[in-house]
């Protein structure tokens, strides 16, 4: 349903699951198992992974940081989109990669749901693409010393805002982890 012509595909975003995002992270473990399992899915039905890395003075290139988490392994063919800004399209190569790929609809998991996870869901949905958030497949810290809910409460909070969402010719939504059912070559 995407607005994008000629972009019937679908790919597996993974945003951000670096060792210095999710160490500390709420429920770190369980959501990088979910990633993983998603990242697994995706391969099976030959639908493209695509992988993003944040950089930053505290996420420098190359450090121990910056790496994704040790349980995520990326596939020599899956591409890696580097980042300096919260939304994932925003001067990097996203769009390109997607549109070699033919893709229309973005499935996001990944870090942090309050930042990069939320501009990326919406950079994606107004560039024109169909964007599901797996309700289980991202996570956030805990900023509540600065005013922010608790984790849980932002990560059910952005699940529900984004089950809701809507956009001319678009679709967008949440489904979790087991719900996800990627069609061989879409």
């Amino acid at each position: 349903m995407t607005t994008l012509n000629d972009r019937p595909n679908t790919a597996l975003l993974v945003v951000d699951v670096q060792n210095g995002v999710v160490d500390g992270s709420h429920e770190r473990d369980k959501v990088v198992a979910n990633i993983a399992a998603l990242v697994e899915k995706a391969r099976q039905a030959e639908i493209p992974v695509v992988w993003v890395q944040h950089e930053s003075e505290e996420l420098e290139k190359g450090s121990p940081q910056w790496d994704l988490a040790p349980e995520l392994k990326p596939a020599p063919a899956e591409p890696l989109v580097e980042k300096r800004y919260g939304d994932s399209f925003e001067d990097t190569t996203l769009e390109s990669v997607l549109a070699e790929r033919g893709v229309g609809h973005l499935v996001v998991s990944g870090a942090q749901t309050d930042a990069c996870i939320r501009s990326t869901l919406h950079g994606a949905l107004t560039r024109g693409y169909d964007a599901t958030l797996v309700s289980d497949a991202h996570t956030t810290e805990d900023l509540s010393n600065w005013g922010a809910p608790p984790p849980a409460q932002v990560i059910a909070h952005t699940n529900l805002y984004w089950s809701h969402q809507t956009a001319p010719g678009r679709t967008a939504g949440t489904v979790s982890t087991e719900e996800v059912a990627f069609a061989s070559g879409s």
